[in-house]
């Protein structure tokens, strides 16, 4: 079975040396299973088990003369075996054979490390949630007050989004497991399917029901479009989070530790570094997803125009998307929140905000949406000219009771009820049931 790794172990994934220990485990298993059909000798195959070996540095000396990886390897593991026995050694394989399904073997491990990864951002999100589930702030459209909502709801919607991550990057974990042991074409001419059979299964993976010489790409290009994609919700919050910082809203802040230091040339800087450092770093998983789409279309059964660009970008995207999400993690578990700033920018508007609750209420009570659009509408803009004339008490609520025509509609009464928070958290209990939070 795939041997299973923790998080501080992703680099290692994709060194030289885990991927020709990888290499080696799908050529002895291939062995194998010819042993147990009776064309490889036993004692040949006990050989075989007990003197395989490589190592880096000797692949890397006869892949400069051989200008060829995998059989620079083979080369290597047969020098250690010895005759008669090395003669078996990639019977009736490819190179991409055993390059294909190691490749299968280091995404599958790599995508258990993301999803723990994202499990775990998924805690630090939920007790954040929790603990401003009732805080009030004010909900933006287009950057301009909108409605109240909660800094709580903020966060659990955070905690849906990667809630997704989880389930794309199980269902891609899932789809990228496939190995192929079937030659040259795909035609399985001088390797049984059951040999194939039998080393998938022993490596956690299923077998390609049909390849050329490689295992096709579009497989892989849906895997690292699945970390790319991740990796656009961690942008998609790390630009909130900066947006939240900014000095004018300051309603959450990163984390600024005892000595550090903000700017060369201004002393009094706290700058949302690391939001910008995420925000960044997306975008070089969306430029790798675009190379991995480059790779799908290749000449006829197979040329090596993706190995290239494969050695790149996978290494790079799943190690990334590891710091990334760790990243993520951290900035969240320090963040600054400022529910005091909160309460002091849901009051800049002058409870505006409630010009839908209104607007409703004037239709319930038997006017055209029209009439009744116009009729708020032109008491929110006399807010907005007493706010400019610096007049704070005539707030939207004043104004509507002031009104007239309002009050042929609507009592005091009833305008005191409608314009409150708590009509606008009614149902955050129940949101926060249904996540599961």
């Amino acid at each position: 079975m795939i041997q299973r790794y923790s998080r501080a172990e992703m680099r290692d994934i994709w060194t030289e040396q885990r991927k020709l220990e990888i290499w080696l485990q799908i050529e002895l298993l291939a062995s194998e299973a010819l042993c147990a059909q009776g064309l490889v000798p036993r004692p040949d195959f006990e050989q075989m088990k007990s003197r395989a070996a490589f190592t880096v540095e000797r692949c890397k000396e006869l892949e400069r003369t051989l200008n060829h990886d995998v059989i620079a390897f083979t080369t290597n593991v047969a020098e250690n075996i010895g005759a008669p026995a090395s003669r078996w050694l990639h019977f009736g394989l490819t190179s991409s054979d055993i390059g294909d399904t190691a490749f299968a073997v280091q995404m599958v491990q790599s995508a258990d490390i993301l999803i723990a990864d994202v499990k775990e951002l998924r805690k630090v999100i939920a007790a954040k949630a929790r603990k401003y589930q009732f805080t009030p702030m004010i909900g933006r459209s287009h950057g301009i007050h909108a409605e109240p909502t909660t800094f709580g709801l903020k966060m659990a919607l955070m905690y849906d989004e990667f809630g997704r991550a989880v389930d794309r990057l199980t269902a891609v974990r899932k789809a990228v497991g496939v190995g192929k042991l079937s030659g040259a074409v795909g035609t399985s001419a001088h390797l049984s399917p059951k040999v194939e059979a039998f080393v998938c299964r022993k490596l956690g993976l299923r077998p390609a029901p049909i390849a050329t010489q490689v295992v096709q790409r579009d497989l892989h290009a849906e895997f690292i479009g699945a970390l790319a994609l991740v990796g656009a919700s961690i942008e998609r919050w790390a630009t909130e989070f900066r947006h939240l910082q900014r000095t004018e809203v300051l309603e959450a802040e990163e984390y600024f530790a005892a000595g550090q230091k903000g700017s060369s040339a201004m002393p009094h800087k706290r700058n949302p570094i690391t939001g910008e450092r995420l925000t960044g770093l997306a975008r070089v998983l969306r430029g790798n997803a675009v190379a991995a789409l480059e790779n799908v279309a290749l000449w006829h059964e197979r040329d090596i125009s993706h190995s290239s660009v494969e050695r790149i970008i996978f290494p790079d995207s799943c190690t990334l998307l590891d710091y990334m999400l760790a990243t993520l993690t951290k900035l969240t578990t320090g963040l600054i929140v400022y529910p005091e700033n909160m309460e002091r920018n849901l009051a800049l508007t002058m409870g505006m905000w409630n010009s839908q609750t209104i607007l409703l209420a004037l239709i319930r009570k038997g006017l055209t949406r029209e009439e009744a659009y116009d009729l708020v509408q032109r008491n929110a803009m006399k807010t907005w000219q007493a706010k400019h004339a610096g007049d704070a008490a005539a707030d939207f609520k004043t104004q509507l009771l002031a009104d007239p025509d309002v009050a042929r509609h609507l009592s005091r009464p009833e305008l005191e009820k409608l314009c409150n928070l708590e009509f606008h958290f009614k149902h955050v209990k129940a949101r926060f049931k249904k996540l599961g939070i």
